[in-house]
Formats: structure tokens, sequence, C-alpha cells
């Protein structure tokens, strides 16, 4: 009887300006083995793991039962065993790699029968939003735009000598938290503001010009709102590029902050935005990371 491990990288979304479409796969990640078994059984290891549901509410398990819904199948009775890196409500695409592992782990149980797109797509519709699932699946810095019923997904160049620290304090922030702190509108010069910097932002990765991406790097459409969900921030910011960050972005919906550096700096920034942080009584941890250019990978036992 075959057995499956699906590995699935963080995803830090947005990236500034690149709210909801924008997103990049980090070298931090979960691992979920499948086997066939003779009742479900959960089980979970790494940090958070003591939070994971051991039932059919497991996010894991409703991904694969949304697929096997979709195709008009059984659902297999399993075991499931997940091993964590990715912390929980952190903003590091923690429940996108619970939904694509349950995806990606449910079509390989089936015997493959859908297309890795149509499983992207049916990621997209159960986390309601492209930035973390699509990077997570793919691998890469990826820009996603609606067109019509469907995506169009397009894949971002990465400079070689940039890196990321993720800036991860012990407090958690949750999604349906961070966007409840959104406007319903905004100001049309702070939507052009956007369109400007996610441009200038697309344009400085592909060309590896470090001087536009930090100016790219800013943003009028979320970070502002949520930023007071987030204590110590400014501080952390002021430090991170006191330190050599060429900018501070909040990772996906927070608390994380993510420096984007040099890869030579990373370890002296990540230093001293902790140090901001315990200033202000917050404990924090600095972890450098790289862009996870492979995405999800599967292994059949």
């Amino acid at each position: 009887m075959a057995a499956y491990t699906v590995t699935v990288p963080a995803t830090t979304g947005n990236l500034g300006p690149g709210f909801d479409c924008l997103g990049a796969a980090l070298s931090l990640y979960n691992r979920f083995e499948f086997a066939e078994a003779e009742e479900l059984r959960v089980t979970a290891s790494g940090p958070g793991s003591e939070k994971i549901a051991k039932n059919k509410t497991n996010l894991v398990y409703q991904s694969l039962e949304k697929l096997f819904d979709r195709i008009g199948r059984p659902k297999p009775v399993i075991a499931l065993d997940i091993k964590m890196q990715v912390p929980l409500s952190r903003g590091l695409g923690s429940s996108a790699t619970a939904i694509v592992g349950g995806l990606m782990g449910a079509n390989l149980l089936a015997g493959s029968p859908l297309e890795r797109s149509e499983v992207l797509r049916l990621a997209i519709e159960a986390e309601g939003h492209p930035d973390n699932v699509v990077p997570a699946l793919l691998g890469g810095c990826q820009l996603v735009a609606m067109q019509g019923q469907d995506w169009q997904i397009c894949g971002l160049a990465w400079p070689k000598k940039l890196g990321v620290v993720a800036l991860i304090p012990e407090f958690e922030l949750s999604t349906s938290k961070a966007r409840q702190a959104l406007p319903k509108q905004v100001p049309l010069k702070d939507a052009v503001f956007n369109a400007a910097h996610l441009a200038l932002l697309t344009q400085a990765l592909t060309g590896g010009n470090l001087e536009w991406l930090q100016a790219a790097l800013h943003d009028r459409l979320h970070q502002p709102y949520r930023q007071s969900l987030i204590p110590g921030m400014e501080a952390v910011r002021e430090a991170a590029i006191a330190a050599g960050a060429i900018g501070l972005v909040i990772s996906g919906a927070g608390p994380t902050l993510l420096a984007l550096a040099p890869t030579a700096k990373l370890e002296t920034i990540g230093t001293a935005a902790v140090a901001a942080w315990q200033a202000h009584d917050i404990a924090a941890i600095a972890k450098p990371l790289t862009l996870a250019t492979e995405g999800t990978t599967v292994q059949t036992h």
C-alpha cells in the first residue's frame, strides 16, 4: 500500500504593495505524510503541533475531502502525519501549506486524476486569495491576476543576491483579525500609489535593482492599517534598516515582519531586529531564509 509525503514551503504574501496578488515561497517547510488506514488517524510534531486538530476538522483533511468531492469519488480512510516547521498564525502561510498539502495528497491517493493547474484552482478557491497558495505550490515569486473566471500566473525573477530574514514574534495574529483592520474603501490616490509601486517592484525584482526595490516596498492599502496590531513594528523597521535592510514589510497578514537585504547582512539584521522587539518586551526569533524555487514536492514510499 503506497504512502506519500508532500512537502510544502512557507510563503510570504503581499511583499508590500502586492496585496492579495503577489507572494513568494520561502525555505521553511511543512511535511504531510499520507497513507491509507483502517481508521482516521492524525498525528503532528514540531512547533505549534499541539494546536493542530486531530480529527476531521483538520484543514489538511478538509482539503483532501474537497478534492474527492470535486472528482466525485468516495473519500479514503487515511493516516496523516504532519511535521511542522511553519509557525501557526504568524503570516507565513501555514494555512496555505495545509490546503496545498491536503489537495496534493488527495490527488496522489486518487491516482492523480487532476493536473497541477486544476489542483491550483481548487487551492485558490479554498484559500480565497492566491498570494500564498500559488507560490506554495509552484515555488518562487508569483504574481497572480484574475482573468474572467480563471487566473493569469506570472513567475517573477528574484535577484540571486537578495535574501530575506523572517522576524517572528511570540504572539499570534489571526488572518481574520488582520482583515477586519482594513477599510472597505481607500482613497484613489492610495490606489494609484500602490499600482505604481507594484509595477516598480516587479521591475526591481526582474532587473535586480536594489535602489528601485527600496522605494517599491512601500504600501498604502494594508500595512498602515495593520501596523497597530503589531506592537514595536516601527522600532523593528528602524533597527533593521540601520543594520542594512533594503526594506521591511509585514509578511502576509502578520505579525511576522520580513526584512529584505543582501544575503551577507541577514544575520546582523536579525540580531538588531530581535533586540528592538525585546526593548518592547516582545520575544522574537529571526530566521534567515532564501527563496524556495521548487515549490511543493512529492515522494512515494
